[in-house]
């Protein structure tokens, strides 16, 4: 038997164990969906950033999905979409991609700014100018 297979075994035998105790399964589903939760919402913000932002939100709809049935399915609701609009986007015109990919830096850019990276980066080097510093911070 392979060791994946005996992991899984575990898993499914100490989950049926608390499944059987009512007080220990709510506990287990708050957690399941916090840590869940979390890890959504930080895919949702990473989406727009180099990096894999959607792999971290399909990541976060697996774990609320191995308690939730409405995550269950939703995760293959969402997994379809992107993957019919990855397709689209394929075979588009390189001026579309650039246009997105134009799109996708601006918002990578402005964010940066309003976060006060420009006005740190800026502190390091002695630059004082008006214009990289954030407005809201």
């Amino acid at each position: 038997m392979s060791a994946w297979k005996r992991i899984r075994i575990w898993a499914r035998k100490r989950r049926y164990v608390i499944r059987r105790r009512p007080e220990l399964n709510l506990t287990y589903r708050i957690t399941v969906g916090v840590v869940g939760a979390l890890v959504l919402a930080g895919g949702v913000v990473a989406i727009p950033y180099p990096g894999p932002g959607w792999l971290i939100v399909f990541l976060g709809l697996g774990i609320l999905a191995s308690e939730f049935s409405w995550a269950h399915r939703l995760l293959r609701f969402a997994r379809t979409r992107y993957d019919a609009w990855v397709e689209w986007f394929r075979h588009q015109h390189w001026s579309v991609q650039g246009v997105f990919g134009l799109g996708t830096c601006l918002v990578v850019l402005a964010s940066m700014w309003m976060l006060g990276v420009f006005g740190t980066v800026a502190g390091w080097v002695d630059v004082d100018a008006e214009w990289v510093r954030s407005p809201i911070l």
